[in-house]
């Protein structure tokens, strides 16, 4: 168990420190996960907790998080996600946890069970419920969080579990189950035979061929899974080895399901969904290291069809049910985590405000309203975790609806706080859902 202890006080400039182009690569590094910092191994469910050696009477809500990389990059071993300042600020027990990823997490075979990935997820859920208390966890108040792939498997989460969810709270940030189209199981077998195929165990049955590259070494099976061909996409490689449609942990109609509300209901069970003004500002840089030139125009529209629009789509689904919801944007740009000039509000960006490792990740100083901006955020996180369903109406926070000004806006301008504004003020050009020009593009 890690204990956290008071983080040491920022170092002061007479001059704001901006990014270098060697800093941001390393930013961009940290959250692609390429910076070296984990290792590979089989053994590879486990999780950590971050939690105040003076536990107080009550039990402390918990924060789970679940970290994002389209289900394919591990994991959850980040400077990013380091969560003893979010445990230290606000007194809640943080844990992260990995689970399985790419063709191991969504192997495809139709002779195994799909999505244990996901599984994974659900069986960390319920090991925090069965052994919060012995860190001071409170079982009965925990909040499952995640980012993108993290935000999407919430939102899918919901749809799985509706009989017993057990998490009691949900937070989406910058992915729900809109914003990705899951693989048909035809499509998944047919990645895993060419995988099979490369190491010598095509040919054979489903079950033989599984059994085959079962007794392969971990490292065989990667690299043969890193010469399936990506599905097609205008703006991003798609990954091969994601979600797979079973109807069972993944459903293939999640606009149908959500529309007629078939997600967790429990008015115990809020949820929190957002998206950054400016999410193409981290997806261009692999953009543009593939050679893809998107106009602005077509940035607008991946912004809104991947985030914006699934995620307002979902928050009124919930609302259309008195789910108690909240829905945010978040506009904060620092100078210590700026990538390039016009990278903006981008993909992730909000997660060092929430978690609270700007400085770790950056190596230089927060701005003053950054600081500010970042410790509202990190109570208002707590606050939800603590009585989703109450206590961020103390912050003044409205439960969403798409009507009237109750979209949160974090990190706006000058605020350190939060603004409240129509949802039609960035809703607008959403294209429908079922629009079959609407892109998916996480």
């Amino acid at each position: 168990m890690a204990v956290v202890q008071s983080r040491p006080p920022a170092a002061t400039s007479s001059v704001t420190p901006r990014s270098t182009k060697l800093e941001c690569q390393r930013i961009a590094s940290k959250f692609a996960d390429q910076a070296g910092n984990h290792t590979q191994s089989e053994d590879c469910l486990t999780l950590n907790i971050w939690t105040k050696t003076q536990f107080r009477k009550s039990r402390k809500p918990v924060l789970l998080w679940v970290h994002g990389g389209r289900f394919t990059i591990p994991g959850s071993n980040n400077p990013i996600y380091n969560g003893q300042y979010l445990a230290d600020n606000e007194d809640v027990v943080v844990v992260t946890f990995n689970y399985r990823v790419g063709i191991f997490g969504f192997p495809g075979s139709p002779a195994t069970t799909q999505n244990v990935g996901l599984l994974d997820q659900r069986l960390a859920v319920q090991w925090v419920h069965n052994n919060i208390a012995g860190f001071g966890g409170d079982p009965n108040r925990i909040t499952s969080f995640g980012q993108s792939a993290g935000g999407v498997s919430a939102d899918y989460y919901s749809f799985a579990w509706t009989a017993d969810p057990i998490v009691h709270g949900l937070i989406s940030h910058s992915g729900t189950a809109l914003s990705m189209t899951p693989n048909s199981p035809e499509m998944s077998a047919l990645y895993f035979h060419n995988v099979s195929v490369t190491l010598g165990c095509g040919g054979e049955s489903d079950s033989q061929a599984l059994e085959c590259v079962r007794t392969k070494d971990f490292r065989a099976v990667l690299k043969a899974a890193l010469l399936v061909s990506y599905a097609p996409s205008k703006a991003l490689p798609r990954p091969v080895f994601h979600p797979t449609v079973d109807n069972k942990t993944v459903f293939a109609d999640y606009a149908s399901l959500g529309a007629a509300g078939k997600f967790a209901k429990l008015v115990n069970a809020p949820y929190i969904a957002g998206n950054l003004d400016y999410e193409a500002g981290y997806y261009k840089i692999s953009a543009y290291a593939a050679k893809k030139n998107l106009t602005a125009s077509e940035w607008d529209l991946f912004n809104l069809a991947g985030f914006t629009c699934p995620t307002g789509t979902e928050a009124a689904n919930r609302a259309k049910y008195n789910v108690p919801v909240f829905r945010y944007r978040y506009f904060g740009t620092w100078p210590n985590l700026q990538l390039y000039p016009t990278s903006g509000a981008y993909h992730g960006s909000e997660l060092e405000m929430v978690i609270g490792t700007a400085e770790d990740v950056s190596g230089l100083p927060n701005t003053a309203t950054e600081n500010a901006v970042s410790r509202y955020m990190m109570k208002a996180w707590a606050m939800f975790a603590a009585a989703p369903a109450h206590r961020l109406s103390e912050l003044g926070w409205p439960f969403y609806e798409p009507e009237g000004k109750t979209l949160v806006r974090l990190g706006y301008g000058d605020d350190t706080k939060a603004s409240f504004v129509e949802p039609s003020v960035y809703d607008a050009m959403c294209p429908a859902v079922n629009d079959p020009s609407r892109s998916k593009v996480l």
